[in-house]
């Protein structure tokens, strides 16, 4: 990823609004995809990408409306 932005844990932990050492953290345990370089921890804005994705939860899907003259299902277990 020669093209890619980086940007420091700092920045991530102030973007993400969390602790240093949580993005530290997730860096140690692999779950966030970082680059050692010179005096500290670099992460490139696509693998922040990836890490966002993977961590985000599944939208809530709202019931369908009942009709009107059915009658309320019963469950069938």
């Amino acid at each position: 990823m020669p093209n890619a932005q980086y940007q420091t844990v700092k920045e991530v932990a102030d973007r993400l609004k969390v602790a240093e050492a949580t993005v530290r953290h997730w860096i140690k345990l692999g779950e966030l995809r970082a680059i050692d370089i010179g005096k500290g921890w670099r992460i490139a804005d696509p693998d922040l990408e990836r890490f966002l994705e993977h961590h985000q939860t599944t939208p809530r899907v709202a019931p369908l409306p009942r009709q009107a003259d059915a009658p309320p299902r019963k469950d069938c277990r």
